[in-house]
């Protein structure tokens, strides 16, 4: 009779902690699956980052052009700084 209630206890023992190791293993898919999604999520806003740094690049090198093309042919020009005529 005792052996079998030990018996019994260890049994359901197991069981919770196998039903333990099965929630825990689908928690860890899930956070495997939500991390892959946030990796993701960075290598896109990367890309986009490195993409628009190079349009960056493009504008303010044909920006710099245009002025240089200005100069040389004596075409007289103001250069407004916007970001000093900021209304308050």
């Amino acid at each position: 009779m005792i052996r079998k209630r030990i018996c019994k206890k260890y049994l359901e023992e197991i069981e919770r902690l196998e039903r333990s190791i099965v929630e825990l293993e689908e928690q860890i898919f899930e956070l495997k699956a939500q991390l892959r999604i946030k990796s993701e999520e960075v290598t896109s806003l990367a890309i986009e980052n490195r993409n628009l740094r190079y349009k960056l690049e493009k504008l303010e090198k044909r920006y710099n052009q245009l002025i240089d093309l200005l100069r040389k042919m004596k075409i007289p020009f103001i250069i407004i700084n916007e970001d000093e005529f900021e209304e308050d």
